[in-house]
C-alpha cells in the first residue's frame, strides 16, 4: 500500500498518477482507469481544500467482495456535523459545485465515510474494473504502510477466508519483521509463505512451523488468529509485539502474545481462546501502532467498512517511526 501526502494542490497529480498506475497493473482498461482517476482527483482536491494533514493510501485489494483499487482518504480537519448533507449533490462549503463526494460514490463499487466534528474525516472507495459489479460486504480490511522513506514494508499479512478445514471461518497472520526495510520484509514474507503452506493446522502449530522456518532470517513478531463460528471463539497464538483485540460493542479485550522473537527466541508457544461473535471485530496490529489505541470517541465506527476502521486507527495511533499494519476482521455467520 502506498501512502501519499496530500496537503497542497501540487500533490493531487501525484496521487492520481500512482492510483492509475495501480489500476493498469491490475489490467484495468482506459475507461476503468479513468474512473479511478476521477475518484482520486476528487478526494485529493477535497483534502487540499478542507482537510488538514491529508493523506491518501492507495493499493490493490482482493477478497470475497472482488478485486480492484482501494483508495483511503484521511485528514485531521474539521470533519462534518452532517454527513448526509455533505454527500448531497450541490452541497459545498468551498464555493465548488458540490458534486465531488457524490461523484466518488457513483464511480465506486464500495464507498464508506466517517467523520466527527473536530476529529477529521476518513473515506474508503473501492473501484473495480467492471463498473456493474455489485460486491459483497467484505469480511476484512487492512492498512499496511511502510516507514516513510522505505520502498518495502517490513510487515506482512495474510487472510484466509471461509473454508478452513470443516469450519466456515477465517485464519489471519500478521508478521512484523525485526526492524524495517528489505531484510525485515524477507522475514515477514517467509512467515506468510509458511502460513500458506499449512492453512489447516491449529494456530499454535502454524506458529511453531513459522518459528522454526524463520531461523535463517532476522526474525520478527508473528501472531496467528483463527475464528471458528461454530464454537463462537477466536483462537490466538503469538510471539512478540503483534497485538490483537476483540471489540464487542464498547468492550475491548486485548489478546495475549508471549515474549520472544519468532525465528530466534520463544520460550513457549501457547494458544489462547476468546469469545467471538459474528458482529464482533477482531483487530490485529503491528507495533507501528501504539498499544493503547481505542475506538472510544468515534461514534458509529464499529459498523463501518473494515478498511475504513483500519484507516482511522492508522491515522490517529500510528507511531510514525516504523512500518504500520492494521487488520480489522468481522466474524462470518455459519
Amino acid at each position: 500500500m502506498i501512502s501519499v501526502a496530500v496537503t497542497e494542490s501540487s500533490q493531487v497529480a501525484d496521487a492520481r498518477r500512482r492510483a492509475v498506475a495501480c489500476a493498469h497493473d491490475l489490467g484495468f482498461d482506459e475507461t476503468a482507469s479513468g474512473r479511478v482517476a476521477i475518484v482520486v482527483t476528487e478526494l485529493a482536491t477535497n483534502l487540499v481544500k478542507y482537510g488538514s494533514a491529508g493523506e491518501m493510501l492507495l493499493g490493490p485489494f482482493q477478497d470475497e467482495s472482488g478485486t480492484g483499487v482501494e483508495v483511503i482518504a484521511l485528514d485531521k480537519g474539521p470533519g462534518f456535523a452532517n454527513l448526509d448533507e455533505a454527500l448531497r449533490d450541490g452541497h459545498s462549503t468551498g464555493g465548488s459545485p458540490g458534486t465531488g463526494l457524490g461523484a466518488v460514490r457513483r464511480q465506486s463499487q464500495s464507498f464508506d465515510i466517517a467523520a466527527w466534528p473536530g476529529r477529521g474525516t476518513g473515506l474508503v472507495a473501492r473501484i473495480q474494473a467492471d463498473a456493474r459489479a455489485t460486491p459483497a460486504q467484505p469480511s476484512h480490511g487492512a492498512v499496511a504502510v511502510p516507514l516513510r522513506g522505505e520502498e518495502v514494508n517490513g510487515d506482512a499479512l495474510c487472510f484466509l477466508g471461509a473454508g478452513v478445514g470443516e469450519e466456515l471461518g477465517w485464519t489471519l497472520l500478521v508478521a512484523d519483521g525485526l526492524g524495517h526495510g528489505p531484510q525485515a520484509a524477507q522475514a515477514s514474507t517467509e512467515a506468510v509463505r509458511l502460513f500458506r503452506k499449512n492453512p489447516e493446522a491449529a494456530p499454535g502449530e502454524i506458529l511453531t512451523i513459522v518459528h522454526a522456518g524463520l531461523r535463517h532470517t532476522r526474525g520478527g513478531a508473528v501472531t496467528i488468529a483463527r475464528y471458528e463460528p461454530n464454537r463462537g471463539v477466536v483462537t490466538v497464538a503469538g510471539i512478540g509485539n503483534v497485538t490483537g483485540a476483540v471489540v464487542s460493542g464498547a468492550t475491548v479485550r486485548r489478546t495475549v502474545s508471549l515474549a520472544g522473537t519468532a525465528g530466534h527466541v520463544a520460550r513457549r508457544i501457547q494458544e489462547f481462546e476468546y469469545p467471538f461473535q459474528a458482529d464482533d471485530l477482531f483487530v490485529l496490529c503491528s507495533d507501528g501502532l501504539v498499544t493503547g489505541w481505542s475506538l472510544d470517541g468515534y461514534p458509529g465506527l464499529n459498523g463501518a467498512h473494515p478498511s475504513l476502521i483500519a484507516g482511522i486507527l492508522y491515522r490517529d495511533f500510528a507511531r510514525g517511526r516504523d512500518d504500520a499494519t492494521v487488520v480489522v476482521v468481522r466474524g462470518i455467520t455459519p
